[in-house]
């Protein structure tokens, strides 16, 4: 089989292993195009290369795409959730499609904690004030103006509890920090995490992460029902889509400072528009332009899950997985 490689495989050993399970692997990172490649831009690789299957990973995979290839043996999106391929148009065809899950739960894990304590902690102030040489006299000035707070002991809630909310949770308890979840998908409980609904995670917890892709389901979910109930000295995070909080009513708490500060790594349009960096600029606000999954160490991990993932299909030899595959998929593409 031969297979287009358009996802970053820049880890030597993950790139030679791919290339041991297939006949031949033709490698064209969208990387040095400077961005991922559009339909047509996609359609013509297939088409140009004769590849039999496609490992993507933020190249938009229509259902034009789909159909005009609709003998791809399998179509691989490096992502924790496939939403740049047409899903329904790849089960119609049986194509089956895998993705990466997890791929970057430890880098967003990582930068959701940094990101809180740096609020907790008044870091961004301090390090403006040091350097507006505002240091006078006074030994205790910064010590008194800048004392912030530790983030053990308060409690950290997750809406949706995948890979990310897991990971943060296992980090947090060594804090240690009470965590609490909203996530009906999520089936097996710790007992060392308090599962409550979503009226009660937003009123009692000090922090509140939004761990969501985005469905019907799960757009417009979190409104000023929820974002009202958020206390005083809360902090709100969105390391995963913006369009599963509620635009206006996000900026109506951060504007009428309502809660402490906002932590935000998506906007509703990215690049952003006006309405964007009212948020982005207002002063309760740490925003970072959609960089808590970037690290290098995440495309090594999406080589090796999709590696992994498609060895195991492979070994089990059976075509009739194919149509399972994609409900697979689909089933991970909820709250949980």
């Amino acid at each position: 089989m031969k297979v287009l490689l358009t996802a970053p495989y820049e880890n030597e050993k993950a790139l030679r292993e791919l290339e041991g399970l297939f006949d031949e692997v033709i490698y064209r990172s969208w990387k040095p195009h400077g961005r991922a490649y559009n339909p047509t831009e996609i359609s013509a690789l297939l088409k140009e290369t004769g590849a039999e299957a496609l490992i993507s990973e933020h190249d938009e995979i229509t259902e034009d795409v789909l159909r005009q290839h609709p003998d791809l043996k399998f179509v691989g999106i490096c992502r924790g959730t496939p939403s740049n391929i047409n899903l329904d148009v790849a089960t119609e065809l049986g194509i089956p499609v895998f993705n990466t899950p997890a791929r970057n739960a430890q880098a967003v894990a990582e930068m959701f904690i940094a990101n809180v304590i740096t609020i907790m902690r008044n870091t961004l102030p301090a390090i403006q004030w040091l350097e507006g040489k505002n240091w006078g006299e006074g030994a205790h000035t910064s010590y008194l103006q800048f004392k912030g707070n530790e983030l053990a002991g308060k409690k950290v809630g997750m809406v949706g509890f995948g890979a990310v909310g897991q990971h943060i949770a296992r980090m947090l308890q060594n804090f240690p920090a009470e965590i609490y979840y909203f996530d009906p998908y999520y089936t097996d409980e710790n007992k060392e995490y308090k599962k409550v609904s979503l009226d009660e995670l937003f009123r009692d917890c000090d922090v509140v992460g939004i761990h969501l892709p985005v469905t019907p389901e799960t757009e417009n979910l979190i409104d000023k029902k929820y974002l009202s109930l958020l206390k005083e000295d809360a902090i709100f995070v969105n390391t995963a889509r913006a369009v599963v909080v509620n635009k206006m009513d996000l900026l109506e708490i951060i504007e009428e400072e309502k809660i402490r500060g906002a932590v935000l790594d998506v906007f509703y349009n990215e690049p952003p528009d006006e309405l964007d960096y009212k948020m982005i600029l207002n002063k309760r606000v740490l925003a970072t332009p959609h960089i808590a999954g970037a690290t290098h160490e995440v495309e090594d991990h999406h080589a090796f899950i999709m590696n992994n993932n498609l060895r195991e299909f492979f070994k089990k030899g059976n075509t009739t997985i194919k149509q399972l595959v994609n409900k697979k998929v689909l089933d991970k593409i909820t709250i949980g």
